[in-house]
């Protein structure tokens, strides 16, 4: 008699946390490929990245999703309603914690019983950074988020160094229904390339500039031409909110803004595969951040 054969599962998985726990990089760690932006700085991912991961009997469709923060802006209330819709349409949770932050409990609690009170999903933990610890200190983090009972496994992992990633994935697959994979087995995302574009343009920009200058910033691909025989064509608008910090961008005699779009041109060709021609413009939009309208253009809303 022959064996059932395991059946296949695809689904939705929404990567949820504060900002900065290595959510994005835990995303790229999995896929093997860079695709969601990362920096040192908290709230770097604005939207939700959208990353296929495929092997024999599973297809699984992360959401990474931005920081849960209380909102003091506009644009800040968008990506916590870009975070929520993520989470209503998701089959299964990862839940993500730093474990070298002291108030890692109190935030659980506080997820759970605020943004994810109506929801019955099921849900797994990764406690990230575990290599910034020392090893006695695992084991009661693990005991104290296990009483809790929100989650079927806790799993210690490094992001960063790709260390438990294999056992989270391991892990969430049967928390994902019996269904054919919803795309092809080649595809790694659906969002399109001006999307990512604009992504890596405002990844340098938040490594290269301190205190306001990455939040008070956005980027909106204005022009994408593919050309035969040549270079893509690539035109692309930084905003910013006041003319002081569009002088910042630009630098002494324009030194700044080349050393970003040289850094980004070369990011851009690694991610598409081929060569581009980048040309890059700072343009103000005064308080853009509280501008419903500017937002929606921006694809926040």
């Amino acid at each position: 008699m022959t064996a059932n054969p395991t059946p296949f599962r695809c689904g939705y998985v929404a990567i949820i946390g504060k900002p900065n726990v290595g959510k994005s990089t835990l995303l790229n760690s999995i896929l093997h490929f860079k695709l969601s932006i990362v920096s040192p700085k908290p709230q770097t991912t604005r939207q939700r990245v959208l990353g296929i991961y495929n092997q024999d009997d599973a297809q699984i469709i992360f959401l990474d999703t931005p920081g849960l923060i209380t909102p003091k802006y506009e644009l800040q209330s968008a990506m916590m309603r870009i975070a929520g819709d993520a989470i209503e349409s998701a089959d299964a949770l990862l839940v993500m914690i730093d474990v070298t932050e002291n108030d890692s409990e109190e935030f659980i609690q506080k997820v759970f019983s605020e943004t994810l009170k109506n929801t019955k999903l099921p849900a797994v933990l990764a406690l990230n950074k575990i290599d910034r610890i020392a090893k006695d200190q695992l084991l009661p983090l693990i005991a104290k988020f296990h009483s809790t009972n929100l989650f079927t496994e806790i799993i210690p992992i490094s992001a960063l160094h790709s260390d438990g990633t294999d056992r989270v994935v391991k892990s969430l697959i049967p928390l994902l229904p019996e269904s054919p994979a919803f795309y092809p087995e080649d595809v790694l995302t659906e969002q399109p390339e001006r999307f990512f574009v604009a992504e890596i343009i405002r990844e340098k920009i938040f490594y290269h500039y301190a205190q306001e200058i990455p939040y008070s910033t956005d980027v909106i691909v204005e022009e994408f031409k593919e050309r035969d025989r040549k270079k893509d064509f690539i035109r692309a608008a930084i905003y910013v909110e006041r003319s002081s910090q569009k002088a910042i961008l630009i630098g002494s005699k324009g030194a700044a803004l080349k050393q970003i779009g040289e850094e980004a041109r070369l990011a851009i060709e690694e991610f598409l595969g081929r060569k581009v021609f980048l040309e890059l413009w700072v343009k103000v939009k005064e308080k853009w951040r509280e501008d419903r309208r500017t937002l929606k253009d921006l694809g926040y809303m």
